[in-house]
């Protein structure tokens, strides 16, 4: 059986972020890849959601906060560096592809001191969503991501934010009061939240070799960057280049 791997990349524009994202899992694996990373600030809309639905786009735009859209479905989320998003690539089929995930996730808020609550797209502290999922499949494998509140001031995510539509559609974000580690009195020091996330993962899915990205995936996310991230129509409306 092939060894899982932990890819270790920083990238400082959020639309880079997110086609390395998806470049992990259009690559194919084999064995299990982890990748924890953290964006600036900027608001991800799920793949078939509508701007104008989810995001306060006046607010936005005054405060130069980037509105794009990602490859997995799932609701809006905002990123701030306080946001820690982790990202789990598994190969072949499964039925239910976001448990391993939860699994990770509620090892890693135990480890952090706190009672995890598993519901519907996420992980709760209370009533309070800490974490929030979203997954996204290919016939070679599938792609499960988290955020993770580490200390994102939920005023912050609010603002950006629509609230609750009057008139609402199937694909419209599950909205829920949103609580931070720190908000619950967490205030691990300086990568201990990582540490323990990929303990977790480790622990579940057994070792993963820390490793940088490959020639392939980077090619990759350069080829998703011009069809899709640094292309305008596909943050609006979903639409790539061709």
């Amino acid at each position: 059986m092939d060894t899982g791997s932990d890819v270790r990349a920083e990238f400082s524009d959020p639309a880079e972020n997110l086609a390395f994202d998806e470049a992990l899992l259009r690559e194919g694996p084999a064995a299990p890849v982890l990748w924890l990373w953290r964006n600036p600030v900027s608001v991800v809309v799920g793949r078939g959601q509508k701007v104008a639905r989810e995001v306060r786009v006046a607010e936005c735009e005054r405060d130069g906060v980037p509105v794009l859209r990602r490859a997995s479905g799932g609701g809006t989320v905002f990123h701030d560096p306080g946001n820690l998003n982790v990202t789990l690539v598994l190969p072949g089929p499964a039925d239910r592809p976001l448990e391993m995930l939860g699994l990770v996730m509620s090892a890693a808020v135990e480890k952090l001191g706190l009672p995890p609550r598993l519901g519907e797209r996420g992980l709760f502290v209370g009533d309070a969503k800490l974490c929030g999922f979203a997954v996204f499949r290919t016939k070679n494998g599938l792609l499960a991501h988290s955020t993770l509140l580490i200390d994102t001031d939920a005023a912050r995510v609010g603002a950006y934010l629509t609230g609750p539509p009057q008139d609402p559609k199937p694909l419209d974000s599950h909205r829920s009061e949103v609580a931070s580690l720190a908000d619950h009195g967490v205030r691990p020091p300086e990568g201990e939240v990582e540490s323990v996330v990929r303990a977790a993962a480790a622990g579940l899915l057994g070792p993963l070799v820390p490793r940088p990205p490959t020639d392939a995936e980077l090619e990759r996310q350069r080829v998703l960057l011009d069809t899709r991230y640094h292309y305008d129509g596909w943050h609006a409306d979903g639409k790539q280049r061709r």
